[in-house]
Parts: structure tokens; C-alpha cells; sequence
């Protein structure tokens, strides 16, 4: 009687120890609710221009963000307009283990352009550090506020010539989407009628054209593409007055809703220079299908349908008679049919 009573005591006691052991081990990785890490900044403004662009702008830094334990916590930094209350916010998620993020004056103003901010006043911008270890828990900082003003990057020249009637009004244009001084796009010219020039405006007050051996310059001639024609990409660098050229894909649509065509005639579309890369045409279709090729060549078409794209796609349907844009971006394989 006395063996069975030490028995049961060493497995009670056993037992209780093992309790002990897991209540322990439970209240290592019980979660309080979180209590965030701060945020600060390098600066409280931030005075944007075309010649800081590739500078530091700004750099903010937080400190580690507590849930009770060693979580694999996401952190973020959030962006929104003052006075919105982070409703319609950008999210920049932070690389892992990093406590501190910079901003080029470009990336910063990339953000505040992204927020829809007026370019003509200045705007409150409130930043704060989002911490999340799940989808429904996540922890906020402090609010760090910066004023600053966005400022237009993208800028154009234009391209009159013989193409268009010498007529800078409508002429196409080159982009810079960083407004850098370097302007490149996509023109496409017809043969033994290639002749342009440059203007920064959409009139003969300035022009420039070729000094030779690719240099611009206000009292050279005309530029000349290819006597063959077809889709040229220029790039002209006003920085260091120095201009290229070669040839570029174009793209075209073709099939039997597209009068003449009977799929063995392509229908060119326009590089819109807008750095999009989206291309277009207005045309008038009928019932039938067509589809999009590079080059004028079955190599490389696109199909597809619901305004998506893909190699080798399927035919796209055209329902009905009428006058129709197409828009279409073949890097990111899209594209827009619209009935006017």
C-alpha cells in the first residue's frame, strides 16, 4: 500500500511539473496587442526641384514595433493628404530588416504625384509606420508630417516634316518623362519623305536641326530619316545637343473586319509618345474578327479578348458595323475597343 501511494505521488507530481512546463512555455508566445515602434524623418519640408531630382530628398527611420514576442513582422510606411485620415493612402513596403528608407527627389515626388497633390500650392503629406504579423493585426506609429509641393516632370519637343505638312501645330512629339533634356519616341515616315526638324514648342520661334555627325544644332539643316520609311525611334539629347536614330517595331491590326483587309492587309497603328507605349488607330470595321501583329508579320500576333491580350491569342470578335479606336500596350498586353 505504501509503494502504490509513492507511485501515484511521483505521477502527480510529474504531472503538475508538466503543467508547470507547458503554462510556461504558452506564456513565452502569448501576444500582447502590439505597441508600435516610432517614426521620424530627416526633414519636415521638402523643396523639389528638376536640379535635385537625383539627390536624397528625405529619409525616414523607425524603431522596432512589440506583439510580446519575436514576430515576422511586415513593415510599411504609408503616405496620404493630411486631414484624410489614411482612407486613400500609398503603401511602400520596407525591405526585411531594414529600419530606414530614402527618397530620391524623383521617387518623392513619384509618391506626391501619386497622391493626386496640386502642383500650384504647397500640401501637408502625414506618413506613418504600419507593423503587421497577419492580415487582421497590424499596429500604427506616431504621424510624422512633411510639406512639400510636387513638381511636372514630363516635358515634350515636337517634330515637324514633311511626314505631317511642316506644320509644328500637329506634329508628333517626343517624351521626357523626367524632364532631363533627353526626349526619344517613336515616328513613323514614309518613304523618300523623311525630312524634319526639332522644335521646343509648337511653332517656328526656335527649331534646330542636323550640324552632322549627330549633332543638333539651331542653324543645321533637316534631319533626315531612312529613304525607306517605317517606324523610327528618335532620341534627341538637348543636355549635349547630340540626336539618334534606328529603326523600331511598329504595330498593326488585320483581319476580315477590317474593309480591304481580308487578313492579308495590315492597318498600321501610331506610337503615342506619351510614355505610355500604347499605340492606336481609329478605323472603320464591320462584322468579323481581327488581330494585332508586329511588323507585319505572323512571328509575333496577339489576340485575345475582355480587353486582355496573349501570344498567339484567339481572334477578337467585332459585333457590329461602325467607326471604332483601338488602343492597345504590348508590353502590357492590353487593349481598348471603343465605338464612336
Amino acid at each position: 500500500m505504501k509503494t502504490i501511494t509513492i507511485k501515484q505521488l511521483l505521477v502527480f507530481g510529474l504531472g503538475m511539473v508538466l503543467l508547470a512546463a507547458c503554462e510556461k512555455d504558452e506564456t513565452k508566445t502569448i501576444m500582447n496587442e502590439g505597441v508600435s515602434g516610432s517614426l521620424s524623418s530627416t526633414a519636415t519640408s521638402v523643396a523639389l526641384s528638376r536640379e535635385t531630382l537625383e539627390a536624397e530628398a528625405i529619409s525616414f527611420s523607425h524603431t522596432p514595433t512589440d506583439f510580446g514576442f519575436r514576430a515576422g513582422t511586415v513593415y510599411s510606411l504609408q503616405f496620404a493628404l493630411k486631414g484624410t485620415n489614411f482612407a486613400t493612402s500609398r503603401e511602400v513596403v520596407l525591405a526585411q530588416g531594414a529600419q530606414t528608407q530614402s527618397y530620391s527627389g524623383l521617387q518623392f515626388n513619384n509618391l506626391l504625384l501619386a497622391l493626386g497633390l496640386p502642383l500650384d500650392v504647397q500640401s501637408d503629406v502625414e506618413i506613418r509606420l504600419k507593423s503587421t504579423i497577419s492580415p487582421s493585426i497590424s499596429v500604427y506609429s506616431n504621424v510624422v508630417t512633411i510639406n512639400s509641393r510636387p513638381i511636372p516632370l514630363t516635358s515634350w519637343i515636337y517634330v515637324p516634316g514633311g511626314y505631317q505638312g511642316w506644320n509644328p501645330a500637329t506634329a508628333d512629339s517626343l517624351v521626357s518623362l523626367t524632364g532631363n533634356g533627353i526626349y526619344t519616341g517613336i515616328i513613323a515616315f514614309p518613304p523618300n519623305n523623311g525630312e524634319f526638324k526639332i522644335t521646343p514648342a509648337k511653332s517656328w520661334d526656335i527649331n534646330y536641326g542636323d550640324a552632322g555627325e549627330g549633332v543638333i544644332s539651331a542653324t543645321g539643316g533637316n534631319f533626315k530619316a531612312p529613304s525607306a520609311g517605317g517606324a523610327i525611334r528618335l532620341t534627341m539629347n538637348m543636355n549635349t545637343n547630340t540626336w539618334t536614330m534606328e529603326p523600331a517595331a511598329y504595330w498593326s491590326i488585320i483581319g476580315d473586319a477590317i474593309p480591304g483587309s481580308n487578313w492579308g492587309v495590315d492597318t498600321d497603328l501610331k506610337a503615342i509618345n506619351d510614355g505610355t507605349d500604347d499605340w492606336i488607330v481609329t478605323v472603320d470595321l464591320t462584322p468579323g474578327q481581327f488581330k494585332f501583329r508586329r511588323n507585319h508579320d505572323w512571328g509575333t500576333n496577339l489576340g485575345g479578348k475582355d480587353g486582355k491580350l496573349t501570344v498567339n491569342g484567339e481572334n477578337i470578335p467585332i459585333a457590329a458595323a461602325g467607326n471604332y479606336t483601338i488602343r492597345m500596350n504590348p508590353d502590357a498586353l492590353t487593349y481598348e475597343l471603343t465605338k464612336n
